[in-house]
């Protein structure tokens, strides 16, 4: 069978694939090393705690389960009734009892890799609507995935750093958050990696700001997630951004 050729950002599904396994490994073992008395402390999303990140893991492989069936079937489920909805069912669970919790987020991540082996070569180009009212193929639930189980394995602090995921990864989110950045209020930036890692334009306001630092650090900056090891022209602190996903 062919291999089908890479989506803009220079990733294939099979990168994606392989980056939601890797992802929720990466997760999963930070979650396992996690007493449940630190899933009541804060994660590092304002206002949320463990719980509330865990809960918001869990559920966001259920919404993309309702993706594959639409896709599969082409029977419309969106990802969630509403965004009130997705709201509430997050407060929800992360009033469950740990061991519960654990087990649901398990259980998801489960049930969405049985889903998404299942769909076939005309399955994976069918339309879906993401939770942002953007239509995408099927191809996208793979990447949509992976950044969940990623970046969200940092936002848990539980000693996953953005140095920890892999490179390749690291630069097609750069890719994927400088291409949304163009479209919404903000400075323009050129971004570069170190060592030759990638260069990377941000559309926005005014001329655009140099930023320099390694494909972890400029994937934590963009991601609106700190600006250490990462600075603009000259030494000076790169501009204010803020947080994405």
């Amino acid at each position: 069978m062919a291999t089908p050729p890479a989506p803009p950002g220079g990733r294939t599904r099979a990168d994606a694939l392989r980056w939601t396994a890797e992802g929720t490994v990466i997760l999963f073992d930070a979650l396992a090393a996690l007493p449940d008395d630190r899933l009541d402390g804060p994660a590092r999303l304002p206002g949320w705690t463990g719980r509330h990140l865990l809960a918001h893991v869990a559920a966001n492989a259920d919404a993309l389960a309702n993706l594959v069936h639409w896709a599969r079937t082409g029977e419309e489920r969106p990802m969630y009734a509403s965004p009130e909805q997705r709201d509430a069912d997050i407060e929800a669970g992360a009033a469950r009892p740990a061991a519960e919790l654990r087990a649901w987020a398990g259980r998801s991540a489960r049930v969405l890799d049985e889903r998404l082996a299942e769909l076939d070569e005309r399955q994976w180009t069918a339309p879906v609507r993401t939770a942002q009212g953007r239509t995408v193929t099927a191809e996208e639930i793979p990447w949509m995935r992976a950044r969940e189980v990623m970046v969200h394995a940092v936002d848990l602090g539980a000693g996953v750093e953005f140095g920890a995921l892999p490179a390749g990864f690291l630069a097609a989110l750069i890719t994927d958050i400088a291409g949304r950045r163009a479209a919404a209020p903000g400075p323009a930036l050129t971004l570069e990696a170190a060592g030759g890692g990638g260069a990377w334009a941000v559309g926005g306001s005014g001329e655009p700001v140099v930023v320099r630092g390694t494909l972890a650090g400029l994937a934590a900056y963009l991601s609106g997630r700190g600006r250490d090891g990462v600075t603009g022209e000259g030494g000076t602190p790169p501009p204010d951004l803020p947080r994405w996903l």
